[in-house]
């Protein structure tokens, strides 16, 4: 899969005798994609402020979810795939359900532009980064910073949790990967 500047998400067959789906849509470039844990569903982030959420057909039919007022540069679903997380350069975090694509909260994260965030594994934790040179943790229960790493000298493109949940991956423009290890962190995550 891959999303493009000209607005459209492409679906590529690695079978050399089928074509790839396009699915079009957005207004602007699409900035990252994220599929959905069950196959189901692909959701799109866009410069056109939007997401979209595609279904699992060849007619292209997607449900539209005005996430931000400014361009959505990151999209992910929560790993048991009932949440589903944008971040957006008007420099917050927001959750959607995706069962009936309902905002949920809003999280003012950063002072600059939001370029990636995800869910730990167990949905209780958000990580996130920005052009503001940080990496931030947040509780998904308070919507609390739980933790901020100033651990990069310019804009943090890239944050990934690790499958287990004890350490978070960054990338930043800085030309650093930055590892950063949550066992001496008080996470202060509600029960």
């Amino acid at each position: 899969m891959s999303g493009s500047l000209d607005g459209t998400l492409m679906v590529w067959n690695l079978k050399s005798q089928l074509r790839p789906f396009r699915f079009i849509g957005h207004k602007m470039a699409v900035n990252e994609i994220s599929v959905h844990p069950s196959g189901t569903m692909i959701a799109s982030a866009s410069s056109d402020s939007t997401v979209r959420i595609w279904h699992n057909s060849i007619e292209g039919r997607s449900d539209l979810i005005k996430a931000h007022s400014a361009p959505v540069r990151t999209v992910n679903y929560s790993a048991d795939g009932n949440l589903l997380l944008t971040g957006s350069n008007d420099k917050t975090i927001r959750v959607f359900s995706t069962l009936d694509r309902k905002f949920q909260y809003s999280i003012n994260a950063h002072s600059n532009w939001v370029r990636s965030a995800q869910f730990s594994p167990d949905a209780r934790l958000i990580v996130s980064g920005s052009d503001d040179k940080t990496v931030r943790l947040w509780d998904v229960t308070s919507k609390s910073l739980v933790h901020s790493f100033p651990e990069h000298q310019s804009t943090v493109q890239s944050v990934q949790f690790h499958p287990d949940g004890t350490c978070i991956a960054s990338g930043s423009y800085d030309k650093k990967i930055k590892v950063i290890f949550l066992i001496n962190i008080d996470l202060g995550c509600k029960e």
